[in-house]
């Protein structure tokens, strides 16, 4: 079974930040800069929340607010849900599911290492598929 270690293996284990005192126009330029939906915001070396595209949807965007006057501070999800490297990703599929979250920072002990997102888990499910199905090519036509 596939846990988020393999995942951060495959994708990387950068991760993208800002602080809470950034206008909210700085760190969509930031997410549009990296291809991203989230970024984790650090205040003092410490996380403190996350900032999603759907955060700017809700608080941004249909409270009439303007991103360059409004600060991540005051838009972001400040409960993080976190996950362990050795978290199995079937876990992952759970919180996506059943918490609403598309993106989940993942810690090694204090630390954030990484993010995966759902689209991740995905990518993570369609690579496990495709070698399942060699596997059985293979012992169809007795090379396995």
């Amino acid at each position: 079974m596939a846990i988020v270690r393999d995942m951060i293996r495959t994708k990387g284990a950068t991760v993208h930040s800002v602080t809470p005192s950034a206008t909210v126009f700085e760190a969509i330029e930031k997410m549009v800069h990296y291809n991203i939906g989230a970024l984790i915001v650090i205040e003092n070396d410490v996380p403190c929340g996350i900032l999603t595209e759907r955060d700017y949807l809700k608080r941004v965007a249909l409270e009439g607010r303007t991103s360059k006057t409004t600060r991540v501070g005051d838009i972001m999800t400040t409960k993080l849900i976190t996950v362990s490297m050795d978290t199995p990703v079937t876990d992952c599929m759970e919180f996506f599911t059943h918490r609403r979250v598309r993106h989940l920072p993942v810690k090694d002990g204090d630390r954030i290492v990484g993010i995966v997102s759902i689209g991740d888990v995905v990518k993570n499910l369609m690579r496990d598929q495709q070698q399942h199905i060699e596997h059985l090519e293979e012992y169809i036509q007795g090379r396995a």
